[in-house]
């Protein structure tokens, strides 16, 4: 016995509520994240600048000082710091060309005579320039600077800047700590609000999905209600008009299979009942068999008709747009040829059947597309007509394409029953369309093959007396579809 194959189910993933809702998260935390780095960062920068910005001036300062006295000495060292009074400064450290400390303003320090070991004093007595390094740590700002003493051209000696800033750090610590509350704060916010928009946002996509599956299901008059003006509500819209195409469809498809299965059921019914009278009478006459027989093959012909027309119909149903012959064809000769065909008809039945044709005038279709609307709209003409009736084909060019009649003096049509002659199946007197061998699918016949090409159909009652006149109105030929 052979296992029977796994069936693989498509993974599930996140939903689109949560794409939605982790997108919006993700949008906000990136939009946090900057707020609370760029302004830390750029203060930071700013107050950089102005420390540079000072400790240079006072370098400056120094350096002119120390160097108009020739060399640097404790003593001139300690007049000049004097004289400055730089107070803003944690520390002074004053140096010989050796980088050795002869003057430090800490005094607590004990680093008078030993060698100053900050890198920037050797680069800027190395390089003889003025060297800045200043960096945040621990919540305080601290900067260092040094810079040579120079007087003709010869390093006499250094200076040593240090400051030590911890309001300003306090300053940019409750900045940075503000930041953080109003992230947390925003960060909430942003997080409920994803989830109530997401979440509206979906209660109306998961609305059209249940009808979706409703109407997968069958139930083509179910209609969803979404709300808003937004796109969504735009695609409930569309929703609800495919629903209401497909249930006018499928109420059209089971009475075209019930009005079918009707149609073939009585000619069948007939067969059957009159094979069966033959078949039990063992001594029936040969004009009577004769009889039975004829009326036997009267039916089957009209299953053949019946069959045709369906097949035509469906044909017609199923032919793609490309496969359409759009011609043009002079409709003059195609006419008089379906008038000639019906000419037996009309004498058989005691009508006149004329016909007044424009020559030129052109259609937008095939010749045996053409041929089948005017045969179908004469031979109803003709078969629905009273004895010594008439039937008038007329065929005229317009400014706007071509116009052809085909109206008869027979029985006409209801006003109610206008609007449904083309329906498929729908005969107004049942008995008399029977009796002339119709099957109620001509006219539906003749209006999708005239829609196919691009024009339209109507009926409507005669201007003077009874009968019906039907007009079909061809757009010019190379504008159709």
């Amino acid at each position: 016995m052979s296992a029977r194959p796994s069936v693989r189910r498509p993974r599930r993933g996140l939903g689109l509520r949560s794409k939605l809702a982790l997108s919006n998260i993700l949008l906000v935390a990136a939009v946090l994240l900057f707020l609370n780095t760029y302004p830390l960062l750029s203060s930071q920068e700013l107050i950089f600048r102005t420390k540079q910005s000072s400790l240079q001036t006072q370098l400056s300062l120094l350096s002119s000082g120390l160097s108009g006295l020739g060399a640097v000495t404790p003593d001139g060292a300690g007049q000049v710091m004097e004289q400055l009074s730089l107070r803003s400064l944690t520390q002074v450290v004053i140096t010989d060309p050796q980088g050795v400390v002869v003057y430090d303003s800490d005094r607590s320090a004990d680093s008078i005579g030993s060698p100053w070991d900050w890198p920037e004093l050797a680069r800027a007595l190395d390089q003889s320039q003025d060297v800045f390094h200043s960096a945040f740590r621990a919540g305080a700002f601290q900067s260092r600077a040094a810079a040579p003493v120079t007087a003709g051209g010869e390093v006499l000696g250094g200076v040593c800047l240090f400051e030590y800033d911890a309001d300003q750090g306090q300053l940019l610590l409750n900045i940075q700590r503000n930041l953080a509350r109003i992230s947390v704060i925003v960060s909430a916010l942003a997080v409920a609000v994803s989830l109530l928009l997401s979440k509206a946002i979906t209660r109306r996509i998961d609305q059209l999905l249940q009808a979706i599956r409703l109407v997968r299901e069958g139930e083509y008059s179910h209609r969803v209600k979404v709300s808003g003006h937004d796109e969504l509500r735009q695609l409930a819209d569309e929703f609800n008009q495919l629903t209401d195409r497909l249930q006018t469809t499928e109420e059209a498809r089971r009475r075209f299979v019930s009005d079918a299965s009707h149609e073939l059921k009585t000619p069948l019914a007939s067969i059957r009942l009159l094979t069966d009278s033959i078949l039990q009478s063992d001594r029936m006459d040969p004009d009577t068999a004769r009889e039975f027989i004829g009326d036997i093959g009267q039916e089957a012909e009209r299953l053949t008709r019946i069959t045709e027309k369906l097949l035509t119909l469906t044909r017609m149903d199923s032919r793609p747009a490309e496969a359409l012959d759009m011609g043009p064809t002079h409709m003059a000769p195609v006419l008089r040829k379906a008038a000639h065909m019906l000419e037996p008809l009309a004498a058989q039945s005691e009508v006149t059947l004329s016909c007044s044709l424009e020559e030129g005038c052109l259609a937008p279709c095939g010749e045996d597309d053409l041929y089948q609307i005017a045969f179908n709209l004469m031979e109803n003409a003709v078969k629905y007509n009273l004895p010594g009736g008439r039937v008038e084909v007329t065929l005229a060019g317009t400014a706007s394409g071509t116009v052809l009649r085909v109206e008869d003096t027979g029985v006409g049509v209801p006003q109610e029953d206008l609007g449904r002659i083309f329906d498929r199946f729908y005969r107004v007197d049942k008995a008399r369309s029977r009796a002339a061998g119709g099957t109620g699918l001509g006219l539906s016949i003749v209006q999708d093959t005239v829609r196919c090409h691009g024009g339209t159909v109507s009926v409507r009652p005669r201007e003077e007396g009874p009968g019906a006149c039907f007009v079909v109105t061809f757009p010019p030929a190379g504008e159709a579809g």
